[in-house]
């Protein structure tokens, strides 16, 4: 049987790590310390060296520079097949001559394994990712969500003492993908393994991890739990590239004051120093001005320029009197609706100094 409370579970070091491809540097000196039982996403742009960082911690990558630990252990060297990871591939990998069943044992075989506890780690596995009686099935038997369970009990069958997956969810449509997503919290739950999983989705790393590493042109640029990176964001990368944000220029005028055209803005916050910045405004966060608007609140008036029905939401897009543009989201209720007005018409929009949110310009 899977064995869900092992002690030995540890985590994963990478210190200074660097990867150069000739004069490209695909990593540039890049550290993170993840704990034993943690979730942490590596989340960013394509190209950002999401991947590249995956391969250093599975051994498919040297990296030029820099060391990676498994615990206390330095396995900066060490071949993939010794380094006592698990792995779930984006195409899943799955042998399609295999049966379910081969599939999964697959890893015991390689690593010659007695066969005597066999069919209960397979057992268990199956149990663990609610495949159970499907050991027989082929592979194309099985839908895309059953796949990917597959690949995930293949993963886990030898008890590793860390998960790495590779945007193991991209292949699935926008219902199955969320599913999995909860489906994967829960079994995070269950196993109390350390699970690093890379993606270019943010919603998918929000809902899923215990911290998130923001990546851009090789650099984590934050690290952070998924409520901090979104409500208090490092810069304007990080707040463009996590929630439905919109930037807009803001000048300094005191540590907890903007000025955006003729309007000043007071945030909760202390307004950073420098001179380009910007005011990272989530749609969410934005409420039509009127008598339940709290009266503390920022506000900006401008004109509805469109909206655009999205089944639970309505967005509203309005462009400023001071000329920037902005969105908000109204719920698509009849509540909702009674604030709804038509391209053309003016609109007057509350932000509480709780969400007003400034930033320094990425570099």
């Amino acid at each position: 049987m899977i064995d869900a409370t092992k002690a030995d579970r540890v985590g994963a070091s990478i210190r200074a790590a660097s990867k150069s491809y000739g004069h490209f540097r695909a990593l540039d000196n890049v550290s993170l310390e993840v704990a034993p039982g943690e979730f942490v996403s590596i989340l960013g742009p394509s190209g950002s060296g999401k991947t590249t960082f995956l391969g250093l911690l599975g051994g498919f990558v040297q990296p030029t520079s820099g060391s990676i630990w498994l615990g206390t252990r330095d396995i900066t060297f060490e071949p993939p097949h010794k380094r006592d990871i698990g792995i779930v591939f984006q195409n899943y990998a799955l042998f399609p001559h295999m049966s379910v069943g081969e599939n999964i044992t697959f890893p015991l075989r390689a690593r010659r394994l007695p066969k005597s506890n066999w069919a209960d780690k397979l057992q268990g596995a199956l149990d663990m990712v609610e495949l159970g009686g499907f050991e027989s099935r082929r592979v194309h038997e099985l839908s895309g969500g059953q796949r990917q369970r597959v690949a995930l009990a293949r993963a886990i069958i030898f008890e590793p003492r860390l998960i790495l997956m590779d945007e193991p969810l991209s292949a699935l449509d926008k219902q199955l993908r969320e599913s999995m997503q909860i489906e994967l919290k829960r079994l995070h739950r269950k196993l109390g393994a350390t699970i690093v999983y890379v993606t270019h989705d943010q919603r998918e790393a929000l809902t899923m991890s215990d911290r998130v590493a923001i990546m851009n042109k090789g650099r984590f640029v934050q690290i952070d739990t998924p409520e901090q990176l979104h409500d208090h964001p490092a810069d304007s990368f990080v707040a463009r590239f996590i929630g439905e944000a919109t930037l807009l220029p803001v000048t300094r005028a005191g540590n907890d004051t903007v000025t955006l055209g003729d309007a000043v803005l007071r945030t909760s916050r202390s307004v950073p120093q420098g001179k380009a910045l910007s005011l990272a405004v989530h749609s969410e966060k934005l409420v039509v001005a009127d008598d339940n608007a709290p009266h503390a609140s920022n506000r900006l008036s401008g004109t509805v320029t469109e909206t655009l029905y999205q089944g639970e939401s309505i967005r509203v897009f309005l462009k400023l009197s001071s000329g920037g543009d902005l969105s908000l989201r109204l719920p698509s209720n009849h509540a909702g609706r009674l604030h709804l007005k038509k391209p053309g018409e003016p609109i007057t929009v509350a932000l509480h100094p709780e969400d007003t949110i400034v930033v320094p310009d990425a570099p």
